[in-house]
């Protein structure tokens, strides 16, 4: 394991995926006018776990053992539910709905990591994760009308809270995973794992609604859309959402995604000319204190425990 500096970088890794994944709400509403969405998320974890296996061949890493295929099976699981629920769930709700309901992913980290790991939640910990989470809602009230969140679909609302207990469980149940075969092994191959599952979901999506595979366009647009959720949301976000979890503890590492939507803002002002205003600096300043508060705090003795039995 590292320590000092070295620690505390690698643990960095989860803020450059809440990074990418900030303008992945947009991009996703945008790619399911050409693509259904569970064949959209089916194409975008295939990209990635395309990119992924490239990166570990030139690496040239070895293929999993039939004893280890059992782990990144049950992972392909989480990503399974975690895609599936995630991109039909953003289709039927309203943007304020997704990004609220999004960010709910960090407390149900902390709850599982706490269940599971044994993870101790610290008041510096709650403390910091509540900071955080406030300011997350102040950029949120910023960016949105949040009077209308309650206006959105109930199934959709559903599905998003599953695919953030989902992405939890993906994350808490992979921390021994990441930390026995590495960052890069356990996201390809858990990547990889869920491919049949998305797969058939895919093919029962498009018989449902009538389409044909063929029917679906390629164009910039699409190829596009594609290209940002495969490479980026999904196989450079998931190895660095991964690769955090080798250095600290689950519940530590959750605490970046509260990061998501202020990115989305300040994509939103770089690229599009939104106006912040006050409220995204009041909300940024918050969250950024209750990263810096969660971000800091050592592992407890369990976690350590949690290392050396993974190592």
């Amino acid at each position: 394991m590292a320590s000092g500096i070295g620690r505390y970088a690698f643990a960095l890794a989860p803020l450059a995926a809440a990074a990418l994944w900030g303008g992945m709400y947009v991009v996703s509403k945008w790619g399911f006018a050409l693509i259904p969405p569970v064949t959209l998320g089916f194409l975008r974890v295939a990209v990635g776990a395309g990119a992924l296996s490239l990166v570990v061949a030139g690496r040239g890493g070895s293929t999993p053992s039939r004893d280890e295929w059992p782990t990144f099976v049950a992972l392909g699981g989480w990503v399974t539910l975690t895609v599936a629920t995630q991109f039909v769930g953003t289709e039927l709700t309203n943007a304020s709905q997704g990004s609220l309901l999004t960010v709910l992913t960090p407390v149900f980290t902390v709850l599982l990591g706490a269940a599971v790991l044994g993870e101790r939640v610290t008041a510096a910990k709650a403390g910091g994760m509540t900071l955080a989470g406030v300011g997350t809602a102040v950029v949120l009230a910023g960016q949105y009308d949040l009077a209308s969140t309650a206006a959105g679909n109930a199934a959709g609302v559903a599905l998003l809270l599953i695919g953030s207990a989902a992405w939890a469980g993906y994350t808490v149940w992979g921390v021994r995973a990441v930390r026995r075969h590495g960052a890069l092994r356990a996201a390809t191959y858990s990547s990889l794992a869920s491919l049949p599952l998305l797969g058939a979901l895919a093919v029962g999506e498009l018989w449902y609604l009538g389409v044909s595979p063929t029917d679906i366009p390629l164009t910039p647009a699409s190829v596009a859309a594609v290209a940002y959720l495969g490479l980026g949301a999904t196989a450079a976000a998931w190895f660095l959402w991964y690769k955090g979890l080798e250095y600290v503890p689950a519940g530590t590492v959750a605490v970046f995604f509260f990061a998501q939507p202020a990115v989305g803002s300040a994509l939103g002002a770089a690229l599009l000319g939104e106006s912040l205003g006050t409220g995204f600096v009041v909300g940024a300043a918050l969250m950024s204190a209750g990263i810096w508060t969660v971000s800091r705090e050592r592992a407890s003795p369990t976690d350590e425990a949690v290392d050396t039995a993974a190592e």
